[in-house]
């Protein structure tokens, strides 16, 4: 027997400018920025390059590793489900209207990759909750060249 569950995810393109803080503010994420040379205006320039890719519940996307991804459920309890109630907050929300209107249209989770490695740039509770649900969502796949400040 299979369960199934009329909830339902939409996913479309995140807005960049909305993400700046995890750029400039976020300090987990600032080594992958420095090792490969990108800039904010870099990853600004190529996102529309990005493109809406499958995220099934997993620390690699396409066969690449994707840091800061925390895929399981135990870095779920670690990261949101223990975190400080604030970070928890959105969480919350979200989960509570997806359950009581069935259908949530939000912005993809947005992954940088750089060569033979990737890194969950935003996002982390909206990934959250669609592997929750047993979702597998999507999320902005955006490829950076990082130093030569191409898109790849």
């Amino acid at each position: 027997m299979h369960s199934t569950s009329s909830l339902t995810i939409q996913w479309v393109k995140p807005d960049i400018a909305a993400e700046q803080w995890e750029f400039a503010g976020h300090p987990g994420k600032q080594g992958f920025y420095l090792r490969h040379g990108i800039s904010w205006e870099g990853v600004q320039d190529c996102f529309d390059a990005g493109q809406l890719t499958p995220y099934p519940r997993s620390e690699r996307i396409n066969g690449i590793p994707v840091a800061l991804s925390y895929s399981s459920y135990d870095d779920y309890a670690r990261y949101l489900a223990k975190a400080k109630r604030g970070y928890r907050r959105s969480y919350s929300l979200m989960e509570e209207a997806l359950q009581r209107q069935g259908t949530l249209t939000l912005p993809a989770p947005i992954i940088l990759q750089c060569g033979g490695e990737a890194l969950l740039f935003s996002g982390y509770r909206r990934l959250c909750l669609a592997w929750n649900y047993g979702m597998v969502p999507a999320v902005w796949l955006l490829p950076v060249s990082g130093r030569d400040q191409q898109c790849a």
